[in-house]
C-alpha cells in the first residue's frame, strides 16, 4: 500500500475531522430549518386567508337559490364525523344555512382523496337531504385530466360534472360513479373522490337528526 493511501486513510479516520464534519452538518441543518420556519411563518397566514376566502365563495355557490343566505357554524359531533368517515371522507366544518330567517339546509366542508391528493370541497344539502351544489375549495388533481372535474367541465349530456349532483340524495342509496353519477372520461378517480365527499356530506347531515 502506498504512502499516499495510508495518509488519506489516516485523515479520514481523524476524530477531529469527523467532529468538524458533524458540526458543519448540524449547523447547516439548523440554518435550513430556520429558513423553512421563517418562510412558513410568512406564508401560513396568507394560505389560511386564501382558504378562508375560497371557503366563503364555495359556501355562497352551493346555495345560489337562497336570496340572502346566512351560515352558522355548528359543533361537530362524533356521530357526524363517523358518518362522513364511513365514506372515506374527513368532515371539517358544518354550517346551518338560513335564508330570510328560515332554515334552508346545511353546508358541509369536507375532504376526500382524489387521484393526486386531497380534494377539499363544500357540499350544500337542503332540508330534504338533497344536494344543492358542490364547490371545490382546493385540490392538486392533474391539470387537463382531474382538473376537468374540479372545474366542472360538462359531461356528454352538457351538464357540468359537479352540477350533476344537484338534486341527488341518499333516498335511493349511495351515490356511485358508473351508477347514478357519471365520470369525466380519463378522470374517473377524481370523479370518485368528489363522489366520496358528497356521500360523506349527505351522511353527516343525516346524522344531525
Amino acid at each position: 500500500m502506498s504512502k499516499d493511501v495510508k495518509t488519506k486513510e489516516k485523515v479520514d479516520m481523524d476524530p477531529k475531522y469527523i467532529l468538524k464534519l458533524t458540526l458543519t452538518l448540524m449547523i447547516t441543518c439548523v440554518i435550513v430549518a430556520g429558513i423553512l420556519g421563517y418562510v412558513n411563518s410568512i406564508t401560513k397566514g396568507r394560505i389560511a386567508q386564501f382558504n378562508k376566502e375560497k371557503t366563503e365563495t364555495a359556501l355562497a355557490e352551493v346555495f345560489q337559490t337562497a336570496s340572502s343566505p346566512e351560515f352558522k357554524k355548528m359543533d361537530l359531533t362524533d356521530k357526524m364525523t363517523a358518518a362522513a368517515s364511513s365514506y372515506k371522507a374527513t368532515l371539517e366544518d358544518v354550517y346551518e344555512v338560513q335564508d330570510g330567517g328560515e332554515k334552508a339546509g346545511y353546508a358541509v366542508k369536507i375532504t376526500a382523496s382524489g387521484s393526486q391528493g386531497n380534494i377539499e370541497m363544500v357540499v350544500g344539502v337542503d332540508t330534504d337531504g338533497a344536494v344543492t351544489g358542490v364547490s371545490i375549495v382546493s385540490n392538486v388533481e392533474t391539470s387537463g385530466i382531474g382538473s376537468k372535474v374540479m372545474n366542472n367541465q360538462p359531461l356528454a349530456n352538457g351538464t357540468g360534472v359537479l352540477d350533476q349532483f344537484v338534486g341527488l340524495s341518499h333516498e335511493n342509496g349511495d351515490l356511485k360513479v358508473g351508477g347514478n353519477v357519471d365520470a369525466i372520461s380519463g378522470a374517473t378517480v377524481s370523479s370518485k373522490g368528489v363522489t366520496k365527499g358528497v356521500n360523506g356530506a349527505l351522511a353527516a347531515v343525516a346524522a344531525i337528526g
